[in-house]
């Protein structure tokens, strides 16, 4: 044995949607479904047991400003690590965050390389900053910088427009998910309009987030392509005060922000029911605090997704569409543990009981 405790999680362990069962065995580190032999020291955790939540937007190592020193980085890990967030798909940071890889008392992370954009067409300080040109070449450095996945900014604010526009070329950004899919990573695109989605969808796109300029006419291209969306409503709900901040100098900008706002849930919902596969992220650095995880799945529960639909694309679903496992037989022992059911009401989730990362007992 090593020198990781000895778990007895009994209750009832959720290994899917419809999986439960009674106990799991945490040996070594990893998990067991056969009781150990000889073993006496052993320490019981008891509830409702659920493979560690997956946070698929946020941002570690990353401020409002832009990059972050290591310890804030840090606390934000933890945050997210004591809401049961144990998975993180890192959509964008300028900060290097491998050093994470060496604590087993931080939660796991997908990275997606650094923010790519536009010149002067994104927040300062958060992304590398291009030209059409220049895109493939920054995209193959990105794919083989991240865990498999690349991050377009698909359209920003253009100031001589005053609203938001396409950030890329068709062309340009055919050539990018090209070159990212024979490196072997996926892509995703920031998109907040309409007008930013088919060109980036019909060119292969993988993902996209926040999606609020998802549309009618759109939705059967996302559903018949496979293109998830990642919505991040916590972050959406942002949108009337940047209007609000912004609408002195772009009015245009601002109307179309309440706009996508106000429709922030059907845009969920129709897409849902349309069969597109919708995963939870929070958006959590730069803005937004780290550790909402639950608060994302309840935004999507009040969307109108099924709550047990909500709750694997926090969970099981979430750690099957990045290619991490869940609570199977010799993976490692990511999971949190609840005082009651959550597919009954996903408000639980926002009281972890217990969190177990890496075999240990953290939180």
């Amino acid at each position: 044995m090593s020198d990781h405790p000895v778990l007895h999680v009994k209750g009832r362990v959720l290994t899917g949607p419809d999986d439960v069962r009674d106990e799991l065995w945490v040996v070594d580190g990893r998990i067991s479904y056969d009781r150990p032999v000889g073993v006496r020291d052993v320490r019981g955790v008891e509830g409702w047991a659920l493979p560690g939540l997956v946070d698929a937007h946020c941002h570690v190592g990353l401020g409002p400003h832009g990059p972050v020193e290591a310890d804030v980085a840090e606390k934000q890990a933890l945050t997210d690590r004591d809401a049961g967030a144990l998975l993180l798909r890192d959509a964008g940071s300028p900060s290097d965050t491998r050093w994470v890889d060496g604590r087993e008392d931080l939660p796991k992370i997908v990275r997606a390389g650094r923010h790519i954009a536009r010149t002067r067409r994104y927040l300062r300080g958060y992304a590398h900053e291009i030209e059409p040109e220049d895109l493939v070449a920054y995209v193959a450095r990105e794919a083989r910088r991240g865990d498999g996945w690349v991050k377009l900014v698909g359209d920003w604010i253009d100031r001589e427009l005053g609203d938001l526009a396409p950030s890329w070329p068709r062309e340009a950004a055919g050539a990018a998910i090209a070159e990212a899919h024979r490196l072997g990573a996926r892509v995703t695109a920031h998109c907040f309009a309409e007008n930013s989605l088919r060109d980036l969808v019909e060119s292969g796109i993988d993902c996209v987030e926040h999606a609020t300029g998802l549309t009618e006419d759109l939705i059967p291209l996302f559903a018949e392509r496979g293109v998830a969306i990642v919505p991040t409503l916590v972050n959406i709900a942002t949108f009337p005060g940047l209007a609000a901040g912004g609408e002195a100098r772009f009015p245009r900008w601002a109307a179309h922000m309440r706009r996508l706002h106000e429709r922030r849930y059907d845009t969920v919902r129709n897409a849902h029911d349309a069969g597109i596969a919708v995963f939870v992220g929070t958006d959590a650095g730069g803005a937004l605090p780290h550790g909402l995880v639950a608060a994302e799945v309840a935004e999507l529960v009040t969307a109108g997704i099924p709550a047990l639909t909500a709750l694997s694309a926090a969970s099981w679903g979430a750690r099957a569409w990045l290619g991490r496992p869940g609570l199977t037989e010799g993976a490692p022992a990511d999971l949190v543990v609840y005082e009651t059911d959550p597919r009954a009401d996903v408000r639980v989730l926002a009281a972890p009981r217990r969190v177990v990362l890496n075999g240990r007992v953290v939180g």
